[in-house]
């Protein structure tokens, strides 16, 4: 079966132009099929079966895989699998009743809105770092973004007359910001060519090499601040989290929030709904004469 899986990710790469790590991933979890199926005596992919392939499912669940990985591997599995038809190699699908376990999705962690001033607040903006990094953040929580999104903004993608940025690339969206993040942004650009623009880069946000900042980069400077204001387990999801759950509780309309994060399933967003449903409760039972 090494065979056919190698032939597989060739076809990933050259037709599909699938990413590196995406085609890291197929190997990874197709590897691992072909272990388990040749413990079990089958090498030839013709062979599988769906109670092979339901023992297999078994296996990794005893592994105490979360069933968010257990799901990646039964996708990987049924896309080598419909290749394989294609090709002709195989005739029927084994894995054609076979469905991914059911994902349960854990409620956001959200950061209270005087946690997240005191987080704002922390770059020193008497520097160039600490200017560039209280653009970043307000940025950040001002539009609800993705830190992947961020350090993808071009210099075209804001607008500071209109105050707004435009971003995403299969989604893209218009997302407003506030004054409190204009004029973190005109501080920052006014040091910005001077100070970190070495390269004449087209990235809004650069690192001290004049490169654009890196996903790492940014975790780094997340970590420095959250630290000072007692957040000892921060994410960067935590901010665009904590932005969502904020305008709801604000009384923002929940269709707006969900434009704004360019979630496409509404019921992604309603989770911050329960967050609401509980900071609600919570005033009720220390305000009311009653509760």
């Amino acid at each position: 079966m090494k065979q056919e899986i190698e032939e597989f990710t060739k076809y990933l790469s050259e037709v599909k132009q699938a990413s590196s790590n995406t085609i890291k991933a197929y190997q990874n979890d197709l590897n691992k099929l072909e272990a388990f199926m040749k413990r079990q005596g089958i090498e030839n992919a013709s062979k599988i079966t769906e109670t092979s392939l339901n023992s297999y499912i078994l296996s990794l669940e005893k592994e105490n895989m979360s069933p968010s990985t257990v799901s990646r591997h039964i996708a990987s599995m049924k896309a080598f699998l419909l290749f394989l038809i294609k090709q002709g190699r195989i005739k029927g699908d084994p894995s054609e009743r076979i469905k991914p376990p059911k994902i349960v999705k854990k409620a956001p962690q959200i950061l209270g809105e005087d946690k997240v001033l005191q987080l704002l607040n922390q770059p020193d903006i008497n520097t160039v770092k600490g200017i560039r990094d209280k653009a970043m953040l307000e940025l950040l929580y001002a539009t609800g973004i993705k830190v992947s999104e961020l350090i993808n903004l071009r210099l075209w993608d804001v607008s500071l007359t209109g105050r707004y940025i435009t971003c995403g690339e299969k989604n893209e969206r218009t997302i407003p910001f506030g004054s409190a993040a204009k004029e973190a942004l005109v501080a920052y650009l006014n040091i910005r060519s001077d100070m970190f623009d070495k390269k004449n880069s087209i990235y809004l946000f650069l690192n001290s090499h004049g490169e654009k900042l890196s996903r790492q980069g940014f975790w780094k400077i997340l970590k420095e601040y959250s630290k000072k204001v007692g957040i000892e387990d921060i994410n960067p999801n935590m901010i665009r989290h904590s932005f969502a759950a904020h305008m709801i509780e604000n009384g923002a309309d929940i269709g707006v929030v969900q434009k704004f994060l360019g979630h496409t399933d509404i019921s992604t967003t309603q989770l911050y709904l329960a967050h609401n449903y509980q900071n609600s409760r919570e005033v009720y039972a220390n305000t009311h004469p009653r509760a």
